[in-house]
C-alpha cells in the first residue's frame, strides 16, 4: 500500500458543483488578445492560474493569467490533434470573439458538430486540491486492479476539469500521446516545424476534461504538453486528443 501511495501526484480538480473558490468557467464569452488567430476548435472554457490553490499541482505553471482550452470532441479515432490551449497573461488586453469561427473549418457534418457544441457545459468552476493516482495500476502490484477499483470508488470524479495529475486510461498515456505528436509533426500538421520528443517521460498531462456532453457521453479530452514547452510557456505546443467510449 505504501508503494502504491508513493505514486500519488497533486492535481487541481474544478467542478461545476464544487465547494471551493471559483477558479475558472465552462463556456462564457470568448476573450482573446488581438494577435491570437481565430480558433479552429470549439471553446471549452478557461482556468485562472492565480485562483488555483498553492501547490495544487506539481506542474511549472505561470503564477497568474488564464489558460483557455479548445477541443473538438468528435472524430477522435485517429489520434490527430483535436484542439488547442491559449495562455492569456493577466495584464493582456482582450476583446470578445465569435465563438463559432471554428465552424468554417469543419466541412461535412457541421450541423451535427454544432448541435453537440450547443450542449457544451456552461457556468463557473470551483476548485479543490486533490491527490491523483494513475488511471491504470503500475506494474509490480499483485493486487493493483483491486486497489484501482477502491481508488475509483473513493474519488468519484465526473463532469470535471482537471489540471495536472495522471491520464485517465491507457488510450491517453504519455507514450501514446508522444507517438501521435511525432507522427503529426512529421506530416507537417502540428508542431510548427520544431523538434518533438517521442519519449513519454518528456510529456505531462496539462488538463483533462470529462466531457459528459449530450450525444457524446463517454468522451474524455486531454491536453498534453512537453515539459520543456510548459516551462517556456509555449502553450501553442499543446497536443489535444481524446477517448470516446459510448
Amino acid at each position: 500500500m505504501d508503494r502504491w501511495i508513493g505514486h500519488v501526484r497533486p492535481c487541481a480538480v474544478l467542478r461545476p458543483d464544487g465547494e471551493g473558490p471559483v477558479a475558472g468557467r465552462f463556456g462564457g464569452p470568448l476573450l482573446l488578445p488581438a494577435e491570437v488567430p481565430d480558433p479552429w476548435h470549439p471553446y471549452v472554457g478557461y482556468v485562472d492560474f492565480a485562483a488555483l490553490p498553492k501547490d495544487s499541482t506539481d506542474l511549472p505553471l505561470p503564477p497568474d493569467g488564464r489558460l483557455l482550452l479548445f477541443a473538438g470532441i468528435w472524430e477522435l479515432w485517429d489520434g490527430c490533434n483535436r484542439g488547442r490551449a491559449v495562455y492569456v497573461p493577466a495584464d493582456a488586453p482582450v476583446a470578445e470573439r465569435d465563438s463559432l469561427t471554428w465552424t468554417a473549418y469543419e466541412g461535412n457534418g457541421i450541423d451535427e458538430f454544432r448541435e453537440i457544441f450547443d450542449h457544451f457545459p456552461q457556468g463557473e468552476l470551483r476548485v479543490a486540491a486533490e491527490p491523483d493516482l494513475p488511471g491504470e495500476s503500475p506494474g509490480g502490484f499483485p493486487h493493483g486492479d483491486r486497489l484501482q477499483a477502491v481508488w475509483g470508488d473513493v474519488v468519484r470524479r465526473r463532469r470535471h476539469l482537471q489540471i495536472g495529475g495522471y491520464p485517465a486510461n491507457s488510450e491517453l498515456q504519455m507514450e501514446t500521446i508522444a507517438s501521435c505528436a511525432v507522427e503529426e509533426a512529421e506530416q507537417g500538421r502540428w508542431g510548427g516545424g520544431e523538434p518533438v520528443s517521442g519519449a513519454g517521460e518528456d510529456w505531462v498531462m496539462l488538463a483533462f476534461w470529462d466531457a459528459d456532453v449530450a450525444d457524446r457521453e463517454g468522451t474524455e479530452m486531454q491536453w498534453s504538453i512537453q515539459r520543456a514547452d510548459l516551462e517556456a510557456r509555449r502553450f501553442d505546443r499543446t497536443y489535444v486528443t481524446g477517448y470516446y467510449n459510448p
